[in-house]
């Protein structure tokens, strides 16, 4: 497996998220934190971005599904999300972080990170 990571910190959204019959009533704040594993040797030889993943694409991708979310926990999404990145043909892993800021009194956030490998 290639060590060449891309990551792309912070992306916040907007979706319906947790188990409070109030939080299933208001969009609340999530960001999603990815690393993408992936060889970007080709990309980096020729400098053409159909040698690499098109992170602008696949951030709309992650954008519009989590909006249209309605996951009851955290986990789930993140679930979710790393599916999606999987379905790149580029992307061999992703570890996915999703915090829910403000979701527990005095803590700044509450989330999850997983690491899940393409299926061999």
């Amino acid at each position: 497996m290639p060590d060449d990571l891309i990551r792309i910190s912070d992306l916040t959204v907007h979706c319906v998220i947790g188990i409070q019959e109030w939080e299933r009533l208001t969009r609340q704040e999530v960001r999603i934190t990815l690393t993408l594993t992936t060889d970007t040797r080709s990309a980096g030889t020729s400098d053409r971005i159909d040698d690499t993943i098109d992170y602008k694409a696949l951030t709309k991708q992650i954008i519009a599904h989590a909006e249209h979310s309605t996951c009851l926990l955290v986990e789930a999404l993140a679930e979710q999300i790393a599916t999606l990145c999987l379905t790149h043909p580029r992307v061999e892993a992703v570890q996915v972080t999703v915090e829910k800021p403000g979701a527990l009194r005095y803590a700044r956030s509450v989330g999850v990170t997983i690491k899940r490998c393409r299926d061999p």
